[in-house]
């Protein structure tokens, strides 16, 4: 079985490939190659990609060869567009090393049969810990403090809006792996934490000690609103005008999910007019920020570069779940995360 491990930047096509040696199937034959390996260069078009989906000329001839030939693919940020697909006979599987699957053509995997898994929460903890930092960092001016005393000015702190966590509401929008796992980690300040998710049931809110709500009354209510849902077309903008209107102006909001989530000109606007006390980010509609961006001449915004979900830890394991879960499949169990489930029961699925 001929098994394409595709690595990047971020996680190399050699881990990927040790990974694949513990699949459980007979006569692996293993090839490693790495896409594009400039971290720079990596975020750009990645984000590219998220943005327009996988097209093929982001790959080279030897690696679209490569796919072509290939019952499992294994790989992180490469594209797999829908014109391979179509094309590769004995493709099976795909498997992406983390929970976003924007750069495959999962419409056209299902078509032919082709299972994709992804890896959920494998971040998780990364994120969680990241939002939390972020939180103070904004609403205690510690990275604004920071900033200031290397250049010789030693910032007095903005005493009116200035509170302990401690009583204080934080909205969580999105109630996966990460917003749990936020408020789980936010419960030891002790505030009281309201939730949005349409896609999770009030009972299960309320047994992680949140209170389920609407999204008006998260905004409304909340003195920090956290972002953890994802990217899609019904999340597209849905923090837009109106929503940023109902914040109080001592309130902050933080964002370590998608800057698309987010209207751009709403957040920039109410920032700049001081409606809303501070925000901190972490995603950008356009990465690298531009210097010329009206963010980089605020002072009430804590800017960080997408670094949320890049521990040691969230890379390296990425691939050793990735392959629990399919050999899973393997051994006859049921697997968690595949993207695509229908294919499961499709009759003309091909056989491992």
């Amino acid at each position: 079985m001929k098994v394409l491990a595709i690595g990047d930047g971020m996680i190399g096509a050699d881990k990927i490939a040790e990974a694949a040696r513990k699949l459980n199937a007979k006569d692996l034959e293993i090839e490693g190659i790495n896409w594009i390996m400039d971290k720079v260069k990596l975020q750009y078009i990645r984000r590219e990609i998220e943005k327009f989906g996988p097209s093929m000329k982001y790959l080279t001839t030897d690696l679209a060869e490569a796919i072509l030939n290939a019952d499992i693919i294994l790989a992180h940020y490469a594209p797999i567009p829908g014109e391979l697909i179509d094309k590769a006979e004995k493709l099976k599987i795909i498997g992406i090393c983390r929970a976003g699957y924007e750069n495959i053509d999962v419409s056209a995997a299902t078509r032919k049969g082709v299972i994709v898994f992804r890896v959920m929460g494998r971040n998780a903890e990364a994120v969680s810990d990241f939002t939390v930092g972020l939180l103070l960092a904004e609403a205690r001016n510690i990275a604004r403090s920071h900033m200031y005393l290397k250049q010789g000015v030693w910032l007095k702190p903005r005493e009116e809006n200035i509170h302990d966590l401690k009583g204080r509401i934080v909205g969580i929008v999105g109630f996966g792996h990460v917003g749990r796992l936020v408020a789980k980690k936010l419960s030891g300040f002790d505030v009281r934490i309201l939730v949005y998710d349409p896609y999770v049931e009030e009972e299960e809110i309320k047994k992680a000690n949140a209170e389920p709500v609407t999204l008006e009354d998260l905004f409304r209510r909340s003195d920090y609103i956290c972002i953890h849902a994802r990217l899609t077309k019904e999340t597209k903008g849905m923090i837009d005008e109106r929503l940023i209107s109902l914040m109080k102006p001592s309130s902050y909001i933080i964002n370590t999910a998608r800057a698309e989530i987010i209207d751009e000109k709403s957040l920039c606007k109410a920032l700049k007019e001081g409606r809303i006390a501070g925000a901190a980010l972490d995603v950008f509609w356009v990465e690298p920020l531009p210097r010329d961006h009206v963010l980089m001449r605020l002072d009430n915004v804590t800017l960080t570069s997408h670094l949320a979900g890049t521990t040691i830890e969230s890379l390296t394991r990425s691939p050793s779940l990735l392959v629990e879960d399919i050999n899973r499949l393997l051994n006859g169990e049921t697997p968690l995360w595949v993207v695509n489930p229908t294919v499961l029961k499709d009759l003309n699925f091909k056989s491992l």
